[in-house]
């Protein structure tokens, strides 16, 4: 019989190497990797005598929770798909992706209940909700620890599990259109949490503190491979500067996850905050684009972090690029070091990435020349769910088109200049908006900012920069900014307008919601009959 690749041997791997050790702290209550087998059993057991089949849908609707990383393994070991719920979404959207899903088991935390029985008379197929409320018979209400209670607590067979099935169903955050549900299979979860254990060195002497939503495709995935080393895993319910802080002295973390922003809220507390130095190396994983070369001198300078930028998207398991130094790099100038640390990073074992042209044509590798990331890898998914047409817009001949445009450096290393859709064309030139965000972040009166293309008679687009101004800076101007940016850039790619703003929109890991910011500053203005410029 062949070894089949699937999530639930990383948790049996913990209980046998680990069975004593903290596995996971919720609300300062400490529970060992056997407690956890324990509990895990009890729910495989709670939902197979529930009638859950391999290949159900269950959804999970909660914050970063002992539940919630119960979820990840008592559902991967009967077989069902886990179906984690972004908690910031709007009843419509719940009712879109239980419905599209099928889901017929959710979990719901006590704060959003009110929210999905609000929707349940418009889901036929949601047959049972779990909660940690109350149980309420005339609700249709379980409660989730007298479900535990009542189960048994003998090891789960998982045996009939196949690496190919499908383990977990992540649905996207479109910003056009309904959301499409990603289809990760066991295999693709397993070899990425083999990718992302070596890359970030992760080892049983690890305290994870969960800075990420773990309903996120870069919070999903790391439950899977903290377990398996063994590490202890430190919730964080709610994103706050001095909770974090507190945590990471109090526990003493090594390793977090998180978006820019929220790093950059962690560098503005800790500049008015006396925040205690800490004696153990501590990693910050940071997602996405790169991030303003600020960030990453102040988080090594100031708080004495090793910052490591990844990318990777839901498609993807998420993780394929790191951009930790490389042994041939490490005698160049720390100038030069801090801008390889700021890119989108080289490849990670596993897969292989590509930078090409519309016609499919590699990049010239001189940092210089743009095209679109294309990868192909074990981690790459199995399709969208029920969506056919989107699944074949995506994957091309075996290689996924990211949507994401990049240059490549000779030394193999990739950085990420936009988006498809936020890439700015003034008068026939492409400008990066993340260029234009990396510039303005150096102004010590600018808290945050993001930049996007408004429309111009003259040059068809133009750079217009939204800004949230740093306390004590409440003189700095639109003009004071242009200027500004004109000393460090091109003037071509300096913006053109400025707005500001009191607080920037993000979704719940975090990231700026520029489609928001479209529709707040150009759509509205258009649709109004005013003219920008």
């Amino acid at each position: 019989m062949s070894y089949e690749l699937v999530t639930p041997h990383y948790l049996k791997r913990a209980v046998k190497l680990y069975p004593d050790k903290v596995g996971f702290v919720a609300e300062d209550k400490e529970y060992t990797y056997g407690e956890l087998y324990e509990r895990i059993n009890r729910l495989s057991h709670a939902y197979a005598r529930l009638g859950v089949k391999p290949g159900d849908r269950v959804a999970y609707l909660a914050t970063n929770m002992l539940e919630m990383y119960e979820g990840f393994f008592g559902v991967g070991q009967v077989g069902a798909i886990h179906v984690p719920l972004n908690t910031r979404l709007a009843p419509d959207d719940f009712t879109f992706i239980l419905s599209h899903s099928g889901t017929s088991v959710i979990y719901v935390d006590e704060q959003f209940l009110d929210v999905i029985l609000e929707i349940r008379d418009r889901l036929p197929e949601l047959k049972l909700i779990i909660t940690n409320a109350a149980a309420d018979e005339d609700k249709g209400l379980i409660n989730y620890e007298e479900l535990l209670q009542a189960s048994n607590s003998e090891p789960y067979d998982y045996s009939h599990l196949k690496e190919d099935d499908i383990a977990s169903l992540l649905y996207t955050s479109g910003t056009t259109g309904n959301p499409k549900g990603v289809m990760l299979t066991h295999r693709n979860n397993y070899l990425q949490a083999m990718q992302a254990m070596h890359h970030l060195q992760v080892t049983d002497q690890d305290v994870l503190l969960h800075t990420l939503p773990m309903f996120h495709v870069n919070g999903w995935g790391s439950p899977f491979y903290y377990t398996a080393n063994g590490a202890k895993q430190v919730c964080l319910d709610k994103v706050l500067p001095e909770v974090i802080f507190d945590k990471v002295e109090k526990h003493g973390v090594t390793i977090m996850h998180m978006a820019p922003t929220v790093l950059n809220m962690l560098l503005e507390y800790a500049s008015k905050h006396e925040v205690p130095k800490q004696k153990q190396n501590v990693r910050i994983i940071v997602a996405g684009a790169s991030p303003p070369l600020a960030f990453i001198r102040r988080a090594e300078k100031e708080l004495g972090w090793e910052f490591i930028q990844v990318y990777g998207m839901t498609e993807l398991s998420p993780l394929v690029t790191i951009s930790r130094i490389r042994q041939q790099h490490l005698d160049e100038e720390e100038d030069t070091i801090f801008e390889m640390k700021a890119r989108t990073g080289y490849e990670m074992i596993g897969g292989e990435i590509k930078v090409v042209r519309d016609n499919g044509e590699e990049v010239a590798k001189d940092g210089k020349e743009i095209g679109e990331i294309i990868y192909r890898g074990n981690n790459t998914m199995k399709g969208y769910w029920n969506n056919p047409e989107a699944t074949a817009e995506t994957i091309k001949n075996g290689w996924l088109y990211t949507g994401d445009l990049a240059v490549v450096y000779p030394d193999e290393s990739v950085l990420i200049v936009d988006r498809k859709s936020d890439i700015i064309i003034s008068g026939g030139e492409n400008i990066s908006s993340l260029e234009v965000e990396d510039a303005l972040y150096e102004h010590e009166g600018i808290k945050e900012a993001a930049v996007i293309a408004a429309p111009h008679e003259k040059w068809g687009e133009t750079p217009l920069a939204i800004v949230v101004k740093r306390e004590g800076h409440e003189h700095l101007t639109a003009d004071d900014i242009i200027s500004f940016s004109r000393s460090r850039l091109a003037h071509f790619k300096a913006p053109t307008k400025v707005e500001f703003i009191e607080e920037l929109p993000k979704n719940a890991n975090g990231k700026i919601l520029k489609h928001e910011l479209r529709r707040q500053f150009v759509e509205n203005y258009i649709l109004n009959g005013k003219k920008l410029y």
